[in-house]
């Protein structure tokens, strides 16, 4: 069981690459285009009450879209395989509406985009999650990529292998979660599944101070009888 550590610099940046199988981290030399806010979706300043991170399972994710040219990187294995990647770290707030779009943001240099490519293998992703959410949690973008490589670094995984090999339901796998992280409770935990019962994601709610919480009243919840399988990959 490791510790899931709540304070943010006492866990090394160095850990996050424990959930790629293989990375290889390109050779960059163009920024990623900054991402644009769309045009159905509100700009919000709503005052920050917590923190959501949000873990996508690549297998499955990869599953379609391996031929993607949109998801090369992730998808094709040239650049390696991956197990879960950071999604985002989400600023949340009281209720449902929560910060989005602080304000316009620039390129992400290439620098940055290397430096987290083994935890979010995807440029397009990076400048996404830091235009709309990471711009209502710090001025640079330097600073929202080192606490999210912090906290996905603070997580212990399960082996997921061993789980997706036997009967499994949504609640035996946040408990397996939450007992791979010692001060992480299964009620911290939220689950996406999809429509064809498989695993997308698995997010961790966190507080103001990064430590884990029970998860709000207001984020849906997955069932714990739900049946959950788990895509190993081809």
């Amino acid at each position: 069981m490791k510790a899931f550590f709540p304070l943010i610099f006492l866990v090394s940046p160095a850990l996050v690459q424990a959930q790629s199988y293989q990375c290889r981290a390109p050779s960059l030399t163009d920024p990623a285009a900054p991402a644009r806010k769309p045009a159905d979706e509100p700009r919000r300043l709503t005052p920050i009450s917590g923190y959501t991170l949000a873990m996508s399972w690549s297998p499955e994710f990869c599953r379609l879209r391996k031929d993607d040219r949109r998801h090369k990187s992730q998808c094709s294995g040239d650049d390696g395989s991956f197990g879960f990647i950071l999604h985002g770290l989400w600023p949340d707030a009281q209720g449902a509406s929560y910060p989005q779009w602080c304000r316009a943001t620039k390129a992400l240099p290439p620098a940055i985009v290397k430096r987290n490519f083994c935890m979010i293998p995807a440029p397009r992703l990076a400048a996404r999650q830091w235009a709309k959410h990471g711009s209502c949690m710090a001025q640079r973008p330097e600073t929202y990529f080192r606490i999210s490589r912090i906290m996905f670094g603070a997580v212990e995984f399960p082996n997921m292998d061993r789980l997706s090999r036997k009967p499994l339901t949504a609640g035996a796998l946040r408990n397996a979660f939450a007992a791979a992280n010692d001060g992480l409770g299964s009620d911290m935990i939220r689950l996406k599944i999809n429509q064809r019962g498989w695993l997308e994601e698995v997010r961790l709610c966190l507080g103001k101070s990064f430590r884990p919480r029970r998860c709000p009243r207001n984020m849906s919840a997955v069932g714990d009888d739900m049946p959950v399988k788990i895509w190993r990959g081809a």
